[in-house]
């Protein structure tokens, strides 16, 4: 069987599955199961085909930010947008550069990202095919950003000390500084300050 998870996408064997499966589909078929599920050749999956993954999913992240840029009149929330797909585009670089292990350690920013955890408490909005508000958009984001914070950390804690661990916390810690920026703007346009404090 092949499985495929793009963010809140799952495709198994090339069909879409509806949204109402997709829960029991991501607890079935979770990283480290997929790490330890066999290939044909009755290989696990390699620390290679993992990072295929993970490019395909930065890919895909690009792409949908892009897409939702396309559906949003705000200049400051297209900025927004185009920015983060831009992240995604770097983060894919990154990714392909380490598979063909000519990559810089160095390349991440070294803060610390808060977890905040609004999105853990928010419901995610539908991606509407028209016009979305602004807060809508943020939280799918962040909603969108903790999923690949989860992706990387699962990976993490696949792997032994060393070197590859080190980088995929470092993608999984870039993954949560977006949910923070989406976070942070999510509530500010949401419940925004009023004059009165």
């Amino acid at each position: 069987m092949y499985v495929h998870l793009f963010y809140r996408d799952l495709h198994v064997n090339g069909n879409e599955i509806s949204p109402g499966k997709i829960t029991a589909y991501r607890e079935a078929f979770s990283f480290k199961r997929l790490q330890r599920e066999e290939t044909p050749m009755g290989d696990e999956r390699s620390l290679a085909d993992l990072i295929e993954i993970a490019i395909n999913r930065e890919e895909a992240a690009y792409n949908f930010y892009m897409d939702i840029h396309g559906k949003v009149n705000d200049k400051g929330v297209r900025d927004t947008l185009e920015w983060i797909a831009n992240e995604e585009k770097k983060h894919k670089e990154f990714l392909v550069n380490f598979r063909n292990e000519n990559y810089d350690t160095d390349s991440f920013r070294k803060r610390e990202a808060r977890y905040y955890k609004i999105a853990e408490h928010q419901k995610e909005p539908e991606l509407q095919k028209g016009e979305m508000a602004n807060e809508e958009v943020f939280l799918i984001a962040a909603h969108r950003e903790l999923r690949s914070y989860e992706f990387y950390s699962e990976l993490t804690d696949l792997q032994p000390d060393g070197q590859i661990k080190e980088i995929l916390q470092k993608m999984a810690q870039e993954e949560l500084k977006h949910k923070e920026k989406m976070e942070y703007l999510y509530t500010n346009t949401a419940y925004p300050q009023t004059s009165g404090g």
